[in-house]
This record gives C-alpha cells, structure tokens and sequence, in this order.
C-alpha cells in the first residue's frame, strides 16, 4: 500500500486538499498518510480532519500522526512538504518591518528580494534534512515540495541530493488559467496554453481558445480599460502590473500582479506613488492579511472539529495526480520545477526552471522549450541571478553571497544604495537569530 509522508501537516486546509485528493483515486485506496508537525494542537486537528474525509470517503485509508520527521518518512512513498520555519511571527514580521524602516516597501516578500532571500536562508537546511532522512529512510520516494522559495529550494536541493527524486510545485498556472478565464469570459477548459520560465516568473508563451490567440483580445481590452477586471483570487489587487508587463514585453506572466510588482524594479518606486496607485499596488498588506488568514484558518478548523463529514471536493493541485500517474503509470501532464538539465536551454544549467512535465511510473519528465523570447530571457536571468547567489551562499557557507544577492536583486537595486543594503541585510541577519543556520547569524550593524 501507498504511504504518504505529509512533513507540515498542521496547515491544515492544505493538507486536507491534498488528502481529498489521494481519496478520489481508485490505485491509492488504502493508503497510509504519515502527519507530522511540529505543533502538537494543529497535529491533532489536521489528523482528525484527514479521518473525517477518509469516513466520508469510504476509502480503507488510515492516518498516523506524529512530531518525529523520521517516523513519518520511514518506508515513505512520496512526501508533501508544506512548511514556513519562523512563521508569521517573528520571520513574517521581522522581512517587512526591518526593510521598512529603509524605505524599502515590499508586497509578499516570500520568493524574490530580500524576504525571499531571508525566507531561502530559513527553508532551505530544513529541506535538506528532510532529504537526508529520505535518502536513509525511503530512499526510492518522491518528494512533492510546495514551499516557497520555491526556485531556491529546488535548486538547493538538487545541488545537494542530486540523486533526490523530486519536483516543486506551486498553482500559479492554474490560478492564472482561472483568472484568464474570467477576464475574457471563457471556460477554463477550453483554453489552450504553453508555459515556460523560472517560477512565479513565467510566461505564457502560447495562449489560445480554438485554435486563436488570446493575446489580441486581452490587449486590446487592457487599451481599453475594460481589462482586467477585478480578480478572482487576489481580490486587493487589481491586477493591472501583468497586463502591464504584457503591454511592455508582449506577453502574460503566471503570478498575480501583486508578487510580480516587487520582483521587477519599475513598479514600486520611492517619490512615485502616482504608479503605486495606478496599479493599485497593496504595499505591506500582506502580514495583516497572514493575521485574517490565520484567524479564517482556525475558524474553519474548529467547524471541521464540529462537523459529522466533510465534503470531498477536488482541488486542482498537481500532488494526488502524480501519485496516481506513477503508481498506475498512466501518464499524467503537469507544470513542475526541476533543476534545468538542458529543458531551457536559453537559461542558466542547474537553475530551477518551470516547464510542462509528463509523469508515469518513471517520474517527472520535463519537455524542452527553446523558444523563449530574449526580452523574458533577460527577465527570468535577473531573477536566477539572485536565486543563484542565495544558492551558493547556502552550500559555501559565505554571508558575504547573502548580501552580494540583495545587491542583485532588481526591487531592492532600484531603491537602495550598496551601503543601505549591506546595512539593512545585516540587521535583517542578526534579527533572525537562531531561526538562521548558524553561519549566517551576525550582529545588527553599528
């Protein structure tokens, strides 16, 4: 029988998507889902959830909790990892406040610039443990790796466990596919498109519906200020940096306006809120909004404690199809993450890039794109410069790599002198503390 290792169960409302899942597929009945979190109390809810949607499922499934990784990923067959080290507070609050008080404004801060930066620098020794555990405990598993920094963590992962069977996944794609269809007024399944690049920074290279480009019509929609319309998912901001960047560069980029409004240096500008509130871009929301989530997320885990079933409803994640393609090894297409080895040629070797993949009992098997267009080329290479450098200072053990990729870093260039920005990693360093591996702690600057 299938087990499943889910290491960062306690996000509860993730974990019960991807169980729901598992319990839709006929190959994975009887499977056993190993939870582990840290966190004892949204252990104990992610568990009782899990046996409410196996009860309403129907399904010979069962659930082990447990707070020791190497108990869950023992004899694994994949592993879901679903994670954030330092939390919202004090890693979340710690990668707005400091930047900040620099006059450096951010909106996610959870992939690209100095938050993603600190945020790689926290994740990745976490990750590389739970790789180590595999290696020894379920050496043949697959890990489905869902946490962000997501180009960083892959990238990292493979340099150190090269032998690692693993994919990242993220639903930027899809979400990006649902936002498209509602702007244009189509089905979602009728659209047709091609996807290449770096992830949360790729682009929709081919875009049609019966066989006719979108791309004139959501053009002349965005002139016209009919486009976009208030988005689905990311309701606080209107999307405007895409249709933008669009606009500028010919074509459609797969993360909402507002992460792509501070991974590019022409949005978020000292002196110019003029831009900032053309394109109605929500600086420094998002730690308030961890707080809503966090409020919702305990609000939906007590009525899941309350209720006698919960419904089985489908999400569109990747992790269960995957599961099923290699278990049964009938082919299943997904945009998936892996180390760049020769799939994009036009990007740097080794770089985590995100393509489509076709998954069966051999893997994850990515397709080569070679026609990315040289304007998002260059794009995509400002990105990995800094994912590059994060990357290299994990495996050197150099701080130095830590502040030379901030330096990098088109946002955080676009605002902040090289003193102000060896000044503000320092501080950033030295306020993470103990959550930081132990070579990179410093001292707040003088």
């Amino acid at each position: 029988m299938t087990r499943i290792a889910f290491i960062g169960a306690g996000s509860t409302i993730f974990m019960k998507n991807i169980v729901g899942d598992v319990l839709h597929f006929d190959a994975l009945d009887g499977a056993t889902f190993a939870l582990m979190d840290i966190d004892e109390t949204r252990l104990e809810d992610s568990a009782l959830v899990a046996r409410k949607l196996i009860a309403a499922s129907g399904r010979s499934a069962r659930v082990e909790a447990t707070t020791d990784r190497r108990r869950a990923l023992a004899g694994a067959d994949f592993v879901v990892t679903a994670f954030q080290i330092g939390g919202y507070r004090p890693s979340t609050v710690i990668d707005f406040e400091i930047p900040k008080a620099y006059g450096l404004r951010q909106t996610i801060a959870d992939t690209l610039g100095v938050g993603g930066i600190m945020r790689g620098l926290r994740t990745v020794p976490h990750l590389w443990a739970v790789a180590a555990d595999m290696a020894e405990l379920c050496p043949d598993a697959m890990l489905l790796q869902y946490v962000n920094p997501m180009a960083i963590n892959t990238w990292a992962l493979a340099e150190r466990f090269p032998r690692l069977r693993q994919v990242g996944l993220c639903h930027s794609v899809q979400n990006t596919v649902q936002e498209l269809a509602h702007d244009l007024d189509l089905p979602r399944d009728e659209i047709r498109y091609r996807v290449a690049g770096v992830n949360h920074v790729a682009f929709f290279l081919d875009l049609t519906h019966e066989g006719r480009s979108l791309y004139p019509a959501l053009r002349e929609g965005y002139r016209s200020g009919r486009l976009p319309k208030p988005p689905l998912l990311m309701p606080r901001c209107a999307n405007k940096v895409r249709y933008e960047v669009m606009e500028q560069l010919g074509y459609f980029c797969t993360e909402s306006s507002e992460h792509l409004a501070e991974y590019v240096p022409w949005f978020i500008k000292d002196g110019r809120e003029d831009l900032i509130a053309e394109f109605n871009i929500p600086l420094d929301e998002y730690p308030q909004r961890c707080v809503e989530q966090m409020a919702d997320w305990a609000a939906q885990a007590e009525a899941y404690r309350s209720a006698k079933t919960i419904e089985l409803a489908k999400s569109h994640e990747f992790a269960a199809e995957i599961m099923n393609a290699v278990v049964t090894d009938r082919p299943f297409t997904i945009y998936g993450n892996l180390p760049n080895r020769g799939q994009a040629p036009q990007l740097p070797a080794g770089a985590a890039v995100e393509t489509l993949c076709l998954v069966d009992h051999n893997g994850v098997q990515p397709s080569v794109v070679d026609d990315i267009p040289p304007q998002l080329v260059a794009l995509m290479r400002s990105q990995i410069n800094v994912q590059e450098l994060v990357v290299r200072a994990l495996l050197d053990e150099n701080v130095e790599h830590i502040h030379h990729a901030a330096m990098m870093d088109p946002h955080t260039a676009a605002e902040l002198d090289l003193r102000q920005i060896r000044s503000l990693v320092t501080d950033l360093l030295a306020a993470h503390g103990d959550i930081l591996p132990a070579w990179a702690r410093t001292r707040k600057a003088a």
